[in-house]
């Protein structure tokens, strides 16, 4: 589901923060435009410097969209969230930081593709168990 978004994104060439945000917008109908993504321009690349996956940068982005109405002091539950989504992305993608995960999931022809199925999916799991838990 979501990684289908996610790959239609990325395949227009939004770097993989941009794409995991565009996704999550589109998914869970955040409402906002195409050009708000510039606001995870320079995420991509892990802070295009190797550092924490823009994929993981990307998707918490969607989850403050989601769940903060205000700002972020004013959400207890948005650490408890994004640790959840931290732990997801860890499991699906095996490290946080692009410089450890490119070795193992980057293909020359595809690129990142593959991390950003997998930084989708560990969104998606995130907001369902977040969903649940609510319930």
């Amino acid at each position: 589901m979501i990684e289908n978004i996610a790959v239609k994104y990325y395949n227009m060439g939004y770097n993989c923060a941009e794409t995991l945000f565009l996704a999550g917008n589109e998914m869970y109908n955040l409402g906002y435009d195409e050009k708000s993504a510039r606001l995870f321009a320079a995420f991509g690349g892990g802070l295009q410097c190797g550092d924490l996956c823009g994929c993981l940068s990307g998707a918490a982005g969607v989850l403050g969209a989601m769940f903060v109405p205000t700002k972020a002091h004013d959400v207890a539950e948005l650490r408890p969230y994004t640790q959840l989504l931290i732990r997801e992305f860890e499991k699906a993608a095996g490290a946080r930081k692009c410089i450890d995960i490119k070795p193992r999931l980057f293909v020359k022809e595809i690129r990142c593709q593959n991390t950003i199925i997998q930084g989708a999916i560990a969104l998606e799991n995130t907001i369902e168990t977040i969903r649940k838990e609510a319930r």
